[in-house]
């Protein structure tokens, strides 16, 4: 008699995914907010959306998605209104992406894949950058690595002002997953002039703030320094015309903050 052997289970098929809560800040992102949460679909368990009072249908295209949570909350800075909205989530497990950000089907692929077998604290991607209609793979613009995937209780959000950063506690374990975190960034080339000088400002106060200052060096010299860099060693050139416009407006935004901080020491 051939006795078979008999298949051991697969009780891995009986592990629940674990529950994720995509976190999403907005202010006038009607542009923007229906893609982002379209690429959502299957992956969150939860979306909440805080917004900080939008004038436009951001509101409205919003509570066309079931299950949605729409909140509104004054904006006290960036970093607070992540921090905030970070507080709003249920679960355990977070997937912070801003309104202009999609998640592509690699990445979307990649995520679910790890809500099946959650092994580290957070979990780092790729973000590839859309300018003015092209994708950016140079100019200190790509990889733009960020920590967007990761345990709660782990980690917050940190950094300067306006820009904010995934603060993971000490001995938190990271692993980098495959696939990009779409940013569909600018429109028009005046677009990136306006948010660079308001950028440029807020950067100013949040440093001053912090007890910093500004040297006539750092106002000669760093921008020359952010514009070699981005466009000679990180490639800019690669990009064509709009990467020496991403470099020549990237170097400007750190003229005009150095040059504020100056004058706010």
């Amino acid at each position: 008699m051939i006795v078979q052997a008999v298949p051991k289970p697969d009780f891995s098929l009986f592990v629940p995914m674990i529950q994720l809560s995509a976190v999403i800040i907005t202010y006038n992102e009607e542009h923007n907010i229906g893609r982002c949460l379209d690429s959502l679909s299957g992956v969150a368990d939860e979306i909440v959306v805080v917004d900080s009072f939008s004038a436009d249908r951001t509101e409205a295209i919003c509570r066309q998605y079931a299950g949605l949570r729409f909140l509104q909350h004054p904006f006290g800075g960036h970093i607070e209104q992540k921090n905030y909205a970070l507080q709003q989530a249920a679960f355990p497990y977070i997937l912070a992406l801003d309104a202009d950000e999609a998640l592509s089907a690699a990445l979307k692929k990649a995520i679910l894949d790890i809500k099946k077998d959650w092994q580290r604290d957070g979990y780092t991607m790729n973000r590839l950058t859309n300018y003015c209609g092209q994708w950016i793979r140079h100019s200190g613009w790509y990889p733009d690595q960020k920590l967007r995937l990761w345990r709660k209780e782990k980690g917050q959000w940190g950094g300067t002002n306006p820009h904010d950063k995934v603060e993971m506690q000490v001995g938190s374990t990271v692993a980098h997953l495959p696939g990009d975190l779409l940013h569909y960034s600018y429109y028009t080339v005046q677009e990136h002039v306006e948010r660079a000088e308001k950028y440029a400002v807020i950067a100013a106060e949040a440093m001053r703030q912090q007890g910093k200052g500004a040297t006539w060096l750092n106002v000669l010299f760093s921008p020359a320094l952010k514009f070699l860099r981005n466009y000679v060693l990180k490639g800019g050139f690669l990009d064509g015309q709009l990467g020496y416009t991403i470099c020549r407006l990237s170097a400007l935004e750190t003229y005009w903050k150095y040059r504020l901080l100056r004058n706010l020491s």
